[in-house]
């Protein structure tokens, strides 16, 4: 019969389990670049064409906190290390989130550096802090778009309407810090931060201080793309 750390482990996981379809159901990609597709024809169609105006979806990335990764909460602790990392040797879901979310921030810093970062294939390295192709990304005003979306290049600030991102993230004005051959046309990452992960497993890409998945906005493109 299960009892103490192990029975708090199992009382964990299946208290993750119980609320990951409300909190990490799958967005629905097919139905949403249809509706992209749509609304940004409309307004390309309109007498002065789109004029700054876009209509995206928003999804989320953050920073994940080794300090979150601990076995009460459910999570593969099994140290291991990788390529770039000198020997030293990480929880294994860590690395899994930093690989996902491409930095992580260790509890124990290595020459000063407080960051590791996935640098592709199953390589990391050490890094003073998160950072993109435009520079140092800051929470809740940087975001990533599609490397092939020329709308929203480096350094393009623009504003989102939907009130739901305003209330989410405690701003409306972005910009756009870096970019990403994985994310879809229309689609713009927000950064949330540095956060604990919000469970294991499918979880890791969730940040634990929030439930936002994903958001349709409006959006305003400045004309102003200068680096500061």
């Amino acid at each position: 019969m299960l009892s103490g750390p192990g029975l708090w482990r199992v009382i964990t996981v299946l208290s993750l389990l119980s609320i990951l379809p409300q909190v990490r159901a799958e967005i629905p990609w097919p139905e949403v670049e249809q509706r992209l597709a749509r609304e940004n024809e409309k307004l390309a169609h309109r007498p002065q064409g789109h004029a700054g105006d876009y209509f995206v979806v928003c999804t989320l990335y953050y920073t994940p906190m080794e300090s979150g990764f601990t076995a009460e909460r459910g999570f593969d602790i099994a140290l291991e290390t990788k390529p770039g990392l000198r020997g030293r040797k990480y929880p294994r879901e860590f690395l899994q989130a930093v690989k996902m979310e491409g930095y992580g921030r260790i509890i124990a810093p290595v020459n000063g550096d407080r960051y590791i970062r996935h640098t592709g294939g199953d390589s990391f390295a050490f890094a003073t802090q998160p950072a993109g192709h435009g520079g140092e990304l800051r929470p809740r005003f940087s975001a990533a778009a599609r490397r092939e979306q020329p709308v929203f290049g480096l350094h393009v600030k623009f504003v989102t309407t939907e009130n739901i991102i305003r209330e989410v993230f405690g701003r409306v004005n972005w910009k756009i810090t870096d970019t990403g051959g994985d994310l879809r046309r229309w689609q713009i990452d927000l950064y949330w931060g540095e956060d604990e992960p919000l469970g294991p497993g499918k979880l890791l890409a969730r940040p634990r201080g929030t439930e936002f998945e994903y958001a349709y906005t409006a959006v305003k493109v400045s004309k102003q793309t200068e680096k500061d």
